[in-house]
């Protein structure tokens, strides 16, 4: 028989909760003050239907944000955080229906007062009332469980669990092979099948070592199938070092995913998004600087106005980056020449003060970043990002160590940590490679907005940009 799990970890009370805690906030607003509305049956329909709209929406986002995973940390800050959120965006769609219809005063008053009751009785639930059934009431329907494991990693485990709403009865620890006198331990692992029957086992959780090989694990893990018991492996074999990580399932097999790069498909959506209607945006507003830079390029030396080169994308990809010529159109010819003159240490990066490679109209455009305009078009085609890291050459790529090579796990970006942090005045690309992963590990909406404000800044300042 085929059992679906996609539901296991679904904290079904919790919704449940909520969703009577709702029920009860209208029902306690209507009495205190459905009295003063003199509404007509129709009009008490509208606003039930309104209500429980609302409601779906605040459950929905719930569940979006993990709310309802019984495998999350409850910290009590987290969860009144999300639930406030979930519970604007439900408060939000409910406005935008009522402002839509032609009686939008009739309602608005007893409307603030349901959302204002609705509200405080869930936070007042995640408060007290959860808590109290997770502790007291449901306390006699959890499983029994023991840990297999070294006294250190069962400790550590039994603390982490104790985070989450998962509740389970601590029945003790089985040791591999070692004995303990400690109070907790009730056995080895050679010894399981007597255990699983000594004490009404319901689980067991086997902490595994990263030595430890596979076969002898599965022996065990056959004898708690044998009998009927849970068995459940805490995967213990790679360290982690700074990666984040996740487990899901592709068919019959885990799968275990390391990753430090954001893999959440709405928040890469709405960057995306962000992207095509900035730079749309960006081009509409700066055409006519667009032209008439393209006009004085010309007239100032032999050349087209556009520069395309070749530079390396997420991953190692290659694109061609647009931008305005600033240089000499034998610029490439001269680089080798230029090469001692290099400010940035180990030749990662090729940055040399007063360059003179460069024209007089490209002095001009790379002191007020006019040069970065065309990469708008990168941005729009989808080669680049408003927000990112820099976008480096073929030639600097050959040298990047495994550390370095990170810096491209990501699209590369017209500005960034780095544009905003020193630019031209680092001279150590260890410390470029640290703004950018910095970037990497702590990206979200709002530390792209945050770069963009601090990115206008430094162009009316024009520090550091030679």
């Amino acid at each position: 028989m085929n059992r679906s799990n996609s539901g296991a970890s679904f904290d079904i009370i919790h919704i449940a909760l909520d969703f009577m805690v709702l029920m009860f906030s209208f029902a306690l607003t209507h009495i205190i003050w459905g009295d003063d509305y003199s509404y007509t049956s129709a009009e008490w329909r509208f606003v039930v239907s309104l209500y429980t709209v609302c409601v779906i929406i605040f459950l929905l986002t719930n569940r979006t944000a993990n709310i309802y995973n019984n495998t999350i940390f409850f910290y009590l800050d987290r969860i009144v955080r999300r639930e406030s959120f979930s519970f604007l965006m439900a408060t939000f769609c409910g406005v935008l229906i009522l402002y839509n219809t032609e009686a939008v005063t009739v309602y608005t008053y007893y409307l603030i007062r349901l959302g204002l009751v609705s509200y405080a009785l869930v936070i007042l639930e995640n408060v007290f009332f959860r808590r109290i059934i997770d502790r007291f009431i449901m306390r006699k329907h959890v499983p029994r469980v023991v840990y297999v494991g070294s006294k250190d990693s069962y400790n550590k485990f039994r603390y982490f669990l104790q985070k989450t709403p998962t509740q389970v009865n601590e029945i003790g620890y089985i040791s591999y092979d070692d004995d303990d006198d400690s109070i907790e331990y009730i056995g080895k692992l050679s010894d399981i099948q007597n255990i699983i029957r000594k004490y009404n086992i319901d689980q067991v959780y086997i902490l595994q070592k990263r030595e430890m090989n596979t076969r002898y694990i599965q022996r065990y893990v056959d004898i708690c199938i044998e009998m009927g018991v849970t068995c459940r492996i805490i995967i213990d074999t790679f360290r982690r070092r700074k990666a984040f990580s996740y487990v899901s399932s592709i068919g019959t097999y885990p799968v275990y995913t390391f990753h430090t790069v954001s893999m959440n498909g709405w928040a890469k959506m709405f960057k995306r998004l962000f992207d095509i209607i900035f730079s749309l945006f960006a081009i509409i507003i700066t055409s006519p600087i667009l032209i008439i830079t393209a006009i004085a390029i010309r007239l100032d030396s032999p050349g087209p106005a556009i520069f395309k080169q070749v530079r390396v994308g997420k991953n190692g990809r290659h694109f061609k980056i647009w931008k305005f010529r600033s240089m000499y159109v034998n610029a490439e010819e001269m680089k080798s020449q230029l090469m001692d003159m290099n400010q940035v240490k180990d030749g990662m990066m090729f940055k040399i003060k007063d360059d003179p490679r460069i024209t007089r109209v490209g002095k001009f455009i790379r002191k007020t970043s006019i040069d970065e305009l065309p990469q708008f078009f990168n941005v729009l085609f989808g080669s680049m990002s408003v927000v990112g890291t820099r976008p480096p050459t073929i030639d600097e790529v050959k040298k990047y160590s495994v550390r370095q090579w990170r810096r491209i796990s990501i699209k590369p970006g017209i500005t960034g940590m780095w544009q905003v942090s020193g630019r031209s005045s680092i001279t150590d690309f260890r410390e470029v490679v640290e703004l950018d992963t910095e970037y990497i590990d702590n990206w979200s909406i709002w530390m792209d907005i945050k770069v963009i404000f601090m990115t206008i800044s430094e162009l009316f300042v024009h520090k550091n940009s030679y």
